[in-house]
């Protein structure tokens, strides 16, 4: 049964981001309209009553974000005004130079608090497209991609009045160098071919400076007028990002950024500069079809396999030649709109779930090494093959499911809190659920649109849902 809510008339304009609190009985949605409302569920009838309404920023809101309950009450917003904002619930009584979180901070009455900014980060040069805080075993930390293709990693050094945030990491993700995968391994030295010279070896900068210029090169090539998506304007691009919930391999987020359609798996050690883990990219290879717009097969061998995916090993291939088909042609590339990293529950792999401008959720099952591998490699003993036929010590990916249900653009996908069920929002007008069968095998699990909730405002049989959509 899926359960259904509505919230009429939420904000005077498009709502750009919807965002539960860890207990789900809080909602935070912004909008267009530079506002942001804080909501409660009432358990006993499972309607939304409105507690907070404010000014955030001087443009459109583009994301918001909860923190862990342990660090206090706190919000950070993303705005198209190029700036992060970091809100605290506190007492209206109370100063707002004061802060209320920490462990024992408690939650504050709606009649009786009010939302204070306690900070506010300006280091973007583009539009923020997205926050997101860690999980909370790394610490009051957040990330943010903007427009300008960066990726920034904040700390709080000062979580009683939570005004001093520092920097971690600022990596231009599109010009990331790839370096070995293994989390104890030491970083390669990488070697790029140019016109005048075979075999170059660049030291860090360079690579980034090169590459930097490569991918501007090669967009601008692969533009095809009057496609949606493959423009250059920022209206066309995606920007997304998405931590790694497992604590065992550290630091890992799932960023995209651009029109390039690819997810670069990121590393961020503490003592090394950040490093490319694995890149998804669903462009068709050279050996899959050269129609990008055919509907995947249903059959679970055939989603079920490698495609455009590359480790961070030194034969990882760029993005415009995983892209380029048997003919010689470049492929149509979708940006990336959203990208969700599942909660891992046990798992010996990781699923990763993308919505992009074409349309498709695609769901891949991203497999770390195993502690033994990642050892070997450590200890020079990784020349071998790993499980699943990997080489030792790399990671890969799989997709395990390609959907192209919603027919238009897929704005956000999002994950259960067991990693076992998969939602996705798209300009259809509908939101789709997607669960795995028998067989490992991931189906759709239902639908709901805005029209039946507002005829329906209770429950829908999810049998007779998945009935309408075979």
């Amino acid at each position: 049964m899926i359960q259904t809510g509505l919230i009429q008339n939420a904000h005077n304009d498009l709502v750009t981001d919807a965002s539960y609190d860890f207990y789900g009985l809080r909602l935070a949605t912004c909008s267009l309209d530079q506002r942001v409302k804080v909501w409660r569920l009432d358990e006993s009838d499972g309607s939304w009553s409105l507690e907070h309404d404010w000014k955030a920023h001087d443009a459109a809101i583009s994301k918001v974000s909860w923190a862990h309950p342990e660090f206090g009450t706190i919000l950070a917003t993303a705005s198209f005004d190029r700036t992060v904002k970091i809100w605290e619930q506190v007492p209206a009584t109370e100063p707002d130079g004061i802060g209320l979180n920490g462990p024992n901070g408690g939650q504050p009455s709606a009649s009786s608090s009010k939302w204070v900014e306690r900070a506010m980060l300006v280091d973007a040069k583009g539009t923020v497209r997205a926050v997101e805080f860690a999980p909370q075993h790394f610490g009051l930390k957040l990330a943010t991609i903007s427009s300008d293709n960066y990726l920034r990693i904040y700390e709080c050094l000062e979580q009683p009045s939570l005004a001093t945030w520092h920097l971690l990491e600022e990596v231009d993700v599109l010009a990331l160098p790839t370096a070995s995968p293994s989390t104890r391994s030491n970083a390669q030295t990488l070697t790029n071919a140019t016109p005048m010279q075979s075999s170059a070896p660049l030291d860090g900068n360079s690579v980034s400076l090169v590459a930097h210029a490569l991918q501007q090169q090669q967009a601008a090539q692969s533009q095809v007028p009057g496609r949606p998506g493959l423009g250059t304007r920022e209206a066309d691009g995606g920007w997304c990002i998405s931590w790694c919930k497992d604590k065992y391999w550290g630091e890992i987020i799932a960023a995209g950024c651009g029109i390039d359609g690819i997810v670069k798996i990121i590393q961020i050690p503490p003592s090394r500069r950040p490093s490319t883990l694995l890149t998804l990219n669903p462009s068709p290879s050279s050996s899959a079809s050269s129609d990008p717009f055919s509907r995947p097969s249903t059959n679970p061998s055939t989603n079920a396999s490698t495609i455009g995916v590359s480790n961070g090993a030194g034969d990882a291939t760029s993005a415009s030649d995983a892209a380029s088909t048997s003919n010689g042609t470049s492929a149509k590339t979708f940006a990336v709109t959203s990208v969700a990293w599942a909660p891992s529950c046990g798992r010996s792999y990781h699923l990763v779930a993308t919505g992009s401008r074409d349309g498709h959720v695609r769901i891949w099952r991203v497999k770390p090494p195993t502690p033994s591998e990642d050892l070997e490699e450590d200890e020079g003993y990784g020349d071998g093959e790993g499980q699943d036929g990997n080489e030792a010590g790399r990671w890969s990916a799989t997709v395990v499911g390609d959907f192209d249900d919603h027919k238009f653009a897929v704005g956000r996908v999002e994950w259960n809190i067991t990693g076992t069920i998969l939602s996705s929002a798209g300009n259809d007008g509908r939101v789709r659920l997607w669960k795995m069968t028998a067989g490992n095998v991931w189906r759709p699990a239902g639908h709901i649109s805005v029209e039946q909730a507002e005829e329906l405002q209770a429950d829908v049989d999810m049998g007779d849902m998945a009935g309408e959509d075979s």
